[in-house]
């Protein structure tokens, strides 16, 4: 049985622009080979003035904007970019402990707006979208923000923690969206796009 998305996987190479363990786990979950390639780092500034719940679509972009591709290369390149807002603010990866704990006390019993940017680039296309989830922390106590911090060390993850681990489990009340979106890739919206690409190669095929 080939897969929904054979007709893409035979005409494309897929690169993940993305070191993130948590974006390698999702894609996989869509059963396509794909390879990570993280060598084209760009400097993720943003310019001034900048509404927040644009700046992941913009810095998603300027990821798979980074990679050369040919006129005739078949590379098709996924880059993405998550950020925590909360009350305006966006909250990145904290620098430290310290500053991790911080950032779980702020929001600790709060609402907060997690927003992943996608970008889609080919050597004809390019597709960008952002997906919104709203998910809501119940009450932490120092005891429990010092025993995350300490044991799931979150200081590469936006917002300071991992809603997959253990803090997802014990501190947060309520998602309103996509779960994946905020674990850093919304699966199914992206899935969507590669099929659309796919029926695009399937039709200029014809």
């Amino acid at each position: 049985m080939s897969n929904p998305l054979q007709k893409l996987i035979d005409r494309y190479e897929i690169v993940l622009a993305s070191g993130s363990p948590r974006r390698r786990e999702l894609l996989g979950m869509l059963d396509i080979p794909f390879r990570v390639d993280t060598s084209h780092s760009v400097d993720e500034i943003v310019p001034a003035g900048m509404p927040p719940h644009e700046v992941p679509g913009y810095l998603s972009r300027l990821k798979a904007g980074a990679y050369p591709i040919s006129e005739d290369s078949s590379l098709l390149v996924i880059a993405a970019d998550t950020v925590v807002i909360l009350d305006g603010e966006v909250l990145g990866k904290p620098s430290s402990a310290a500053e991790a704990r911080a950032m779980l006390g702020r929001l600790a019993g709060k609402t907060q707006t997690v927003v992943t940017g996608v970008t889609i680039r080919t050597a004809h296309s390019e597709e960008s979208w952002s997906s919104e989830s709203e998910v809501t922390f119940g009450a932490l106590t120092e005891e429990e923000i010092d025993y995350y911090v300490d044991k799931y060390s979150p200081l590469d993850k936006a917002g300071a923690y991992g809603v997959q681990e253990w803090i997802g489990a014990a501190a947060i009340r309520e998602i309103k969206g996509s779960f994946y979106n905020v674990m850093g890739l919304p699966v199914h919206r992206l899935y969507a796009a590669l099929r659309s690409i796919q029926r695009a190669v399937s039709e200029a095929r014809n």
